[in-house]
């Protein structure tokens, strides 16, 4: 199956018709103490009202036979610093791992380092620039093992930019779901952050079933929309895979009458991936789709999803999937309540435009 790309259906939409204003405070810096202990604003299709509960209440507010589709990904530690032959000081982040000792990164650079210079890693070793590939750069590691193992103790997480603090040791167990196990992202699918054991069992006592998707989320999902028509964007590639299991239970999940319930935009986005005239079909490989209003979601019949910045790509996501008017209330709402914002913040579970 060829790369996928989708362009906007609606040469009318502009960037800054997905802005908002957000105090500050209202992101949120680190995690609850407990993973399901963080909100949940319920936001029934229109004009029912909104409901605030907690994410630990889903399995009263999900059916026996629902299918709740997790993104199984797993964060590496994928930020590195160094300095180049001159002394200049270096900061890479890692996109994607193409191999035992290459990678696709973002460098960061007071000059942009050419093909055949290296870098001196902090954490020992070294980096060698290959070459460009669009707004990245190709890197042949020369350390002692291979990348993916090496970074697991030389590299450091890379929490999202608007986190204004050093990642700690606690980072690492709770900016990963409890089910992350394909190892590949350089950030987390955030909504799966709110599930912990606890409440996994309990919604297997209700009687919801788990599939998993994986879509390794780039560091492109924290590259913001640079025009304002939108036609214009270009959106960035993650690599994924909707196996047949997951469509298998996909089929069965509906043909008994049961809802199929995204946990996180990743999740929606693999399966949308993964549509071919309306069917889900197993798929392994890249993706640029972009979903704005304009476009129906079919892959699924509500979301748990976290709230996303202003003018963001995955905003736009979830307006498609709701409504934007309908999208912009609850995050009215969601503000005036003091819900908290972001990658450790509050969720909602979202139900799609009638």
């Amino acid at each position: 199956m060829a790369d996928i790309a989708y362009t906007l259906p609606c040469a009318a939409l502009k960037k800054s018709d997905f802005n908002y204003e957000l105090p500050p405070e209202l992101i949120a810096q680190a995690p609850l103490a407990e993973r399901s202990a963080s909100r949940l604003m319920l936001v029934p299709q229109a004009p029912a009202a909104f409901d605030h509960r907690h994410v630990r209440d889903l399995p009263d507010l999900l059916n026996p036979g629902d299918l709740l589709v997790f993104n199984d990904t797993r964060v590496i530690p994928a930020r590195l610093f160094g300095q180049k032959a001159s002394g200049g000081r270096v900061e890479i982040l890692i996109e994607r791992l193409l191999g035992a000792q290459q990678a696709r990164a973002q460098v960061g650079a007071s000059k942009s380092p050419k093909p055949g210079s290296r870098i001196a890693l902090d954490a020992g070793g070294e980096a060698e620039v290959l070459g460009r590939d669009g707004e990245f750069y190709v890197l042949q590691f020369h350390v002692p093992e291979a990348l993916e193992q090496w970074l697991l103790h030389a590299g450091r997480l890379p929490l999202p930019p608007y986190i204004q603090r050093e990642p700690g040791l606690d980072d690492r167990e709770r900016y990963q779901t409890v089910f992350a196990r394909e190892v590949g992202a350089v950030a987390a699918p955030t909504a799966g952050l709110h599930f912990d054991e606890a409440l996994l069992a309990a919604l297997k006592d209700k009687g919801v079933d788990f599939g998993h998707v994986t879509l390794h989320v780039g560091a492109g999902t924290f590259q913001p929309v640079r025009v304002d028509d939108l036609t214009d964007h270009v959106m960035h590639r993650e690599w994924l895979n909707v196996g047949a299991e997951l469509v298998q239970q996909v089929r069965r999940t509906r043909a008994a009458g049961g809802r199929v319930i995204g946990v996180g935009t990743t999740v929606v986005r693999a399966l949308e991936s993964a549509m071919r005239d309306g069917e889900l079909l197993p798929y392994a490989g890249e993706t640029q789709i972009f979903i704005t209003p304009g476009y129906r979601i079919r892959s699924v019949d509500a979301m748990v999803t976290n709230f996303h910045l202003p003018e963001s790509t995955l905003l736009m996501m979830i307006s498609a999937f709701a409504g934007q008017a309908r999208v912009f209330e609850a995050y009215r709402a969601a503000i005036a309540e003091k819900y908290r914002f972001f990658s450790y913040g509050d969720a909602m579970l979202l139900f799609p435009q009638a």
